[in-house]
């Protein structure tokens, strides 16, 4: 089990990079959620992105990750 630091990694979005710092256990639900949607990493999280308001986007992708594993 990783040690809960955040790990950055840098995404599109719509044409524009940016960096999200997130723990590896949610980076690796965030990937397979996307995978079982046929979607990208970038594609999904500019979903997010799009909708979010004024959450930051870490925040948005971990409550994200949350609503669908709760939803099972």
């Amino acid at each position: 089990m990783s040690d809960g630091r955040p790990v950055k990694r840098s995404l599109t979005l719509r044409g524009h990079r940016t960096s999200v710092s997130l723990e590896d256990v949610f980076w690796r639900a965030f990937r397979d959620i996307a995978g079982a949607e046929g979607k990208t990493i970038n594609g999904l999280a500019a979903e997010i992105d799009e909708g979010r308001g004024d959450v930051g986007l870490a925040s948005a992708i971990r409550v994200f990750v949350l609503r669908r594993f709760m939803d099972r």
